[in-house]
């Protein structure tokens, strides 16, 4: 390459963006570019003659040295972009299938298709129960704040019943701040809220939904499971209301010959509060594995609202009052089925998932 100054600077790169107009594929490019724009280009010999040039000249020749390199490296690009494009429109083509050369013979549906499981079975079921009493459905949120799980619901930081709750805690904001919801119940605070904002009480409505808590898999738990949550926000609710919703559920779900039953409990947002049994259906009331050999299944809680969980919403107590219940979709499916114990949910062994297809 003859020597290149500075003054030759412009027809230099005129005639290196004529060299790289005529570079016809990307393997072209990749060979000159050391030419172009690399150690043995023009620009980098004019790059290493700098230092014999005074201090004022040395300035105004690099700016322009560098400012012709901004324009080769974009042509470059450009081109390279261009190239590849039309690499990949002939590959293409080289691909492309002639559909009249193609004879379809058969079509073969798969033998195994997907379905629902036991767990979205049983929650539609719950839900058509439900509405058929007069309820609606509502949802919310999986991953839940500290306020909408716990503080609304009556248990403010360090109070005892959080020990109930073994929670999984996101490493999202402040710590201990939002968690994966232990329980439906935020949505209940929720759907209150909106309630309150758009006048829209009484409310009457169930919450379906996946919960989660660190629990030992055993033949009734599971760190993951579901939930469907009740509520009722209405003038002149008592509890006799409350027992009678909960014996309506259990005939109408498990069948006449099922029995349910209401036991003193603690809930921190409930009081009075309850736990709720019904017979075992695997062994009829007789007793066996699943149920401790007592024939009573625990299904899971209810009680009357406490008056402080209305009013963290700004509900008045005095003229409204309800109550709420929950219970486990996952326990109802193992006790409708009679699956004896809870882990088959999710060992996705096949012959026991092709019972619900």
């Amino acid at each position: 390459m003859p020597d290149l100054s500075v003054n030759d600077l412009d027809d230099h790169v005129r005639s290196v963006l004529v060299e790289i107009a005529g570079l016809s594929t990307i393997d072209e490019l990749v060979a000159a570019e050391p030419t172009l724009l690399g150690k043995r280009s023009g620009l980098q010999q004019l790059q290493r003659s700098l230092g014999s040039l005074d201090l004022d000249d040395r300035k105004t020749a690099g700016a322009a040295i560098q400012e012709a390199r901004r324009t080769l490296e974009d042509a470059l690009a450009k081109r390279r972009a261009v190239l590849a494009k039309d690499e990949r429109a002939r590959a293409l083509e080289r691909d492309r299938l002639d559909l009249g050369d193609v004879v379809v013979t058969k079509v073969a549906l798969p033998l195994n298709t997907g379905h629902e499981g036991a767990i979205t079975l049983t929650q539609r079921a719950l839900e058509d129960v439900f509405v058929g009493m007069g309820f609606t459905v509502s949802e919310g949120p999986e991953v839940e704040t500290d306020w909408y799980n716990f503080e609304a619901l009556n248990i403010p930081p360090a109070h005892p019943a959080r020990g109930l709750w073994d929670t999984f805690y996101v490493d999202l904001g402040s710590p201990e701040t939002v968690l994966l919801r232990t329980h439906t119940s935020p949505t209940q605070v929720r759907l209150m809220e909106v309630a309150v904002s758009q006048n829209a009480l009484p409310i009457h409505s169930v919450m379906p939904g996946r919960c989660y808590r660190r629990d030992a898999p055993d033949a009734r738990h599971l760190s993951t499971f579901h939930q469907i949550e009740g509520l009722v926000v209405d003038r002149g609710i008592t509890f006799g209301d409350l027992a009678g919703v909960i014996e309506t559920f259990t005939k109408a779900y498990f069948g006449p010959e099922i029995e349910s039953r209401l036991r003193p409990g603690y809930f921190p947002f409930t009081e009075p509060s309850a736990e709720f049994e019904i017979t075992c259906t695997i062994c009829r009331g007789a007793g066996c594995r699943t149920c401790s050999q007592t024939g009573w299944i625990e299904l899971g809680g209810c009680g009357m609202l406490d008056p402080a969980v209305l009013l963290a919403v700004g509900i008045d107590p005095d003229e409204w009052g309800g109550f709420a219940f929950g219970f486990g979709i996952d326990r109802c499916a193992q006790m409708r089925h009679e699956i004896g114990d809870l882990r088959a949910l999710i060992e996705n062994d096949a012959r026991f998932l092709r019972q619900f297809s």
